[in-house]
């Protein structure tokens, strides 16, 4: 299954300028999700981190990741209209910068869903490099 940005925005509550997914191009509702954002110039980010040097921050390559998780569990039928909330990140590791024109692949695993919350693994990627390994926890609210 394949979302635009307005189909998303349908399941997570977020909006710009920090919905930081542009399309879901797999989607197996409490499985897999994968998702693209493409890394444009004119991110508000950029103004200010490394100017001279522009590099998506880390902490917001994981929050892509948390995002393209929350579809996954949100589009669950049982989980529609809930929040997905970070409920905790492990060893994330960060292998190569995201600049501006790459497309990030966000590739999300969920591998634990109970009723008030779940796990799951993301790995982004630009190219066939890795730019990050995580796993990330969520609570559900309402």
């Amino acid at each position: 299954m394949m979302l635009n940005r307005e189909q998303i925005m349908e399941i997570l509550p977020h909006r710009d300028p920090f919905l930081l997914i542009d399309e879901v191009i797999e989607l197996e509702p409490g499985k897999r999700v994968v998702a693209l954002k493409r890394v444009d110039a004119g991110e508000y980010y950029f103004r200010g981190h490394f100017p001279d040097e522009k590099v998506m921050p880390g902490v917001l390559i994981v929050e892509a990741l948390a995002q393209t998780g929350a579809v996954g569990l949100l589009s669950m039928p049982e989980h529609r209209g809930k929040i997905a909330y970070f409920g905790g990140i492990k060893e994330a590791k960060f292998r190569s910068k995201v600049v501006p024109g790459d497309t990030l692949r966000l590739e999300v695993d969920l591998e634990k869903i109970r009723s008030r919350g779940g796990m799951g693994t993301g790995v982004a990627r630009v190219g066939d490099k890795q730019a990050c390994r995580l796993t990330l926890t969520f609570m559900l609210g309402t």
